[in-house]
């Protein structure tokens, strides 16, 4: 059994590369797709007849190559460079929705948003009946500052 797993080491470098890429798809940040590279390119030089210390040093070089120069590529192309990510707070100002229970005069009221409903203040303290579009302009921890819209 040695013998044929000596004379085939190209196949354990496929089954390498197989779970490598198996992994990969629960990380989803190319850390383990680049040693799946260097193990496909390792399976390579074992099929053309090369030594275990070849394809080991072929396995480890492109394996780093692919961390320095494959992996960086992937992600500025997967995850756009934005000027600024906002984060759920900040991601918020701007967004509309509607007045689920209606904000009082100097009080709080409830609304609507993305099929969330979020505790709310009126932005000049007025009351908001429910029903109205409003606009969110500012975000304190977990309570909404919105203004009304006019259509």
């Amino acid at each position: 059994m040695i013998a044929y797993f000596t004379s085939n080491l190209w196949l354990i470098w496929v089954i390498i590369s197989i779970i490598c890429l198996i992994l990969e798809l629960s990380s989803g940040d190319f850390f383990i797709l680049c040693f799946a590279i260097g193990a496909a390119f390792a399976a390579i030089f074992a099929g053309c007849g090369a030594s275990l210390t070849v394809q080991i040093i072929v396995f480890a070089v492109l394996s780093a190559l692919s961390l320095l120069l494959v992996r960086p590529a992937l992600l500025k192309k997967i995850h756009k460079p934005y000027k600024e990510r906002l984060s759920n707070a900040e991601a918020m100002i701007g967004k509309t929705g509607r007045v689920s229970e209606a904000i009082e005069a100097g009080g709080f009221g409830r609304v609507a948003i993305d099929g969330d409903d979020w505790k709310s203040v009126s932005l000049d303290g007025g009351a908001i009946d429910k029903g109205v579009r409003v606009r969110v302009v500012k975000m304190d921890s977990i309570i909404l500052t919105v203004e009304p819209i006019d259509y």
